[in-house]
């Protein structure tokens, strides 16, 4: 019997996919459960529909993850912190006050996740940090940090 599986079924099928599997597994145990639903016309064309939807929703997100890779690469991010001598800083400035900075002077919400900041800025001046919005998009914000009066 065909089924379109609902859910990951180990060794079985992964969500949204259609596999042939025997008669009694998929009444007694697919289906029953909720894992599965008979492959017949009406829920191949919803899974169609899904696909297509999903296939929309990316191409969706990867638009905007591209523009928004413009306007972050024209920005600089101006923070500041206490500094000793020769410019090192006490402590460092990390990813998390770089995305609150973004949020709070230009209006932009990064997720602290997405900046790869491996340790944090421990000088003054300008860094540059590769933040990744898309698995196929990854921008370079600039930041300058300066000393605190």
């Amino acid at each position: 019997m065909k089924v379109i599986f609902l859910q990951d079924v180990k060794g079985k099928g992964k969500k949204g996919e259609m596999k042939n599997v025997a008669d009694g597994y998929a009444h007694n145990f697919l289906i029953k459960k909720g894992l599965a639903v008979e492959a017949n016309a009406t829920n191949i064309s919803a899974l169609k529909g899904q696909k297509e939807k999903e296939k929309k929703e990316a191409i969706a997100e990867l638009e905007r993850a591209k523009d928004l890779k413009e306007t972050l690469e024209q920005l600089t991010v101006e923070l500041s912190a206490k500094s000793g001598e020769g410019g090192r800083l006490f402590g460092s400035v990390t990813s998390k006050q770089i995305a609150e900075a973004l949020q709070k002077t230009h209006k932009i919400k990064v997720d602290k996740r997405k900046l790869e900041l491996q340790d944090g800025i421990r000088t003054l001046g300008y860094t540059n940090v590769p933040v990744k919005l898309h698995p196929e998009v990854q921008a370079v914000l600039k930041v300058h940090v300066k000393e605190e009066a």
